[in-house]
């Protein structure tokens, strides 16, 4: 699956701070065998990320994008508007799920706003900054990407098969 990796920080984005969710999520993404396409450092600015995430997708035909902060009640914590601007379909049950596993470490994960969803054929899902979140998500994650990436793309058309639900 190739895939597109965004981290949306100011401090790191200026010099003011080393990106360390980028080298984690670009670690997990390889190490199922999927194609990092890049990875992206953006200031929390919804304009720049919305046409970057269009980019990605169309442009570049990603089946995956990844974005790593900007989703908690910070005043600049823009990225679930821009990525709502972008996709066409939301996907409310992978945010959810993230959500649910976070809470499982810190009570503070259900203030995160992520958002999931799909423009065209790719899939974009909004992650938590913490790179200790990040890597407790991951599990859960690399579970369901596989299958969401293959029906997105129209790959998994099998109608005769036994569905499990939910797809």
């Amino acid at each position: 699956m190739k895939t597109g990796i965004v981290i949306l920080s100011d401090r790191c984005s200026a010099g003011e701070a080393q990106d360390l969710a980028g080298p984690i999520l670009s670690e997990l993404v390889a190490g199922e065998g999927w194609e990092v396409a890049g990875v992206h450092l953006l200031p929390d600015d919804a304009e720049s990320l919305s046409r970057l995430l269009r980019d990605l997708a169309d442009e570049e035909g990603l089946g995956l994008i990844l974005t790593s902060g900007g989703t908690g009640l910070a005043p600049r914590d823009i990225t679930p508007e821009a990525t709502s601007a972008v996709i066409e379909r939301e996907i409310p049950g992978i945010p959810e799920l993230l959500r649910r596993i976070g809470s499982e470490f810190r009570a503070t994960a259900v203030l995160s706003r992520m958002v999931a969803g799909l423009r065209g054929g790719t899939l974009i899902v909004n992650l938590p900054g913490s790179p200790a979140a990040l890597r407790e998500c991951w599990p859960a994650l690399r579970a369901i990407l596989p299958h969401a990436g293959e029906v997105a793309s129209g790959l998994d058309l099998d109608c005769g098969r036994e569905s499990e639900g939910g797809d």
